[in-house]
């Protein structure tokens, strides 16, 4: 079994879908962030296990998640909840670290319509992987939302950031701990009706998760 943390704040519109599309072997954690829409109720009904993440922040909900995650299942996927990836791509991403053969992997972002990745926030993210790639040699192009890695190994990189700087500060620790890490193609629509990104619905959004990672690279 393949623990999948789903940082959450307000998906209830997203959940049934991404529920319904989990893959067998793979069982969901929604780590939920202070929701006022129901999804943590909507979650529960649904048979999910919920924990409840007072502290705010996308990092927060993350390390949450992991925590809660089984140790005996070894590898965690995190997926955000929000309707924008598939989970049934979810192997794509678990099957190379479940084989031992990387340590990483992260889930590279190809848009399946030009609505589903706005232009400010691609190009915010293509900023931060190039800087990513001269400054550690990582073969990283996207500061991906969904990945798998072992539980274990991912908490002992002791990551820090409880904001949207952490899949920055993950991929530096993977670096610096010498991890092998790889990217593969996954598809990304756009989020579910009802539903709002916190970081690429706008342009402050994006430019708070920017704020966000560029501490991250500058500690």
């Amino acid at each position: 079994m393949t623990d999948v943390v789903l940082p959450c704040l307000n998906e209830a519109a997203a959940l049934p879908w991404l529920l319904s599309r989990m893959p067998p072997g793979y069982r969901p954690i929604l780590a939920d962030n202070g929701s006022t829409d129901g999804s943590a109720e909507l979650a529960h009904d649904l048979g999910v296990r919920v924990i409840n993440v007072p502290q705010p922040g996308y990092g927060a909900a993350v390390h949450a998640g992991v925590l809660a995650a089984d140790p005996r299942n070894g590898v965690v996927c995190v997926l955000d909840a929000d309707g924008s990836f598939d989970p049934a791509q979810l192997p794509r991403v678990a099957d190379p670290v479940i084989a031992g053969d990387a340590d990483l992997v992260c889930g590279r972002r190809r848009p399946t319509t030009a609505r589903a990745w706005p232009l400010h926030a691609r190009l915010g993210n293509a900023v931060l992987a190039r800087r990513l790639r001269q400054d550690t040699g990582l073969p990283v192009h996207d500061i991906a939302p969904m990945r798998a890695a072992r539980r274990d190994a991912l908490l002992a990189l002791d990551l820090r950031d409880r904001r949207f700087g952490y899949p920055l500060e993950l991929l530096l620790g993977a670096a610096r701990a010498g991890w092998r890490v790889r990217e593969v193609d996954v598809a990304y629509g756009p989020r579910a009706a009802g539903t709002r990104s916190k970081v690429t619905g706008t342009v402050r959004g994006t430019l708070r998760a920017i704020h966000d990672m560029q501490a991250v690279l500058t500690r």
